[in-house]
Parts: structure tokens; C-alpha cells; sequence
């Protein structure tokens, strides 16, 4: 399975995923970008993932960008976990 799906951390939390795109461009072509939100304040949890359309520019991407600065913080880039178990959200309540 090809690895081409990125997590990026300690983004600035007034970034949008254009930016971070355009960022990410440099390396490869971008698939996708998708910041990860707060479902109830819609704000930025300082985090997100890029898709790049194959794992050699999915592994260009981390050396070159991993540690680089995006809105005057250094990013982590590195290959994303896949997501093991079930879903979180909330546990049901008890009477």
C-alpha cells in the first residue's frame, strides 16, 4: 500500500488549506488538504494531512518540508497512522 498521505502538526491556527497547499506544492503535486477542526468552535486544532499523489513525493515532502516554517512555526510532517478502531465522538449518556 502506498503511503502518500501526510500529517502535518503544530500548524498556526490562522491557516487555511489553500495555504497550506501552496505550501506543500514545492514537493510534489497535492491530491488534498484537510485542517482538522473543533466540531463545536469550527477553530483550528492545530493540525491537519496533505495527500500527495505518490509515496516518493509523499517522502520528498518530509524532507523538505518537515521542520520548515509555515506562518512563523516549524512543522511537523511526517507519514500518517492509519486510524485504528472505531470512531470517538461522544459516549452515550447515563441515566
Amino acid at each position: 500500500m502506498e503511503q502518500k498521505r501526510l500529517f502535518v502538526g503544530n500548524l498556526p491556527f490562522g491557516i487555511s488549506e489553500e495555504e497550506l497547499t501552496t505550501h506543500f506544492n514545492g514537493a510534489g503535486t497535492v491530491k488534498s488538504t484537510r485542517i482538522i477542526k473543533d466540531r463545536e468552535t469550527g477553530r483550528s486544532k492545530g493540525f491537519g494531512f496533505v495527500e500527495m499523489d505518490n509515496q516518493e513525493e509523499a517522502t520528498s515532502a518530509i524532507e523538505q518540508l518537515d521542520g520548515s516554517q509555515l506562518g512563523g512555526r516549524p512543522i511537523r510532517v511526517s507519514i500518517a497512522q492509519e486510524k485504528e478502531g472505531g470512531g470517538g465522538g461522544r459516549r452515550p449518556r447515563r441515566n
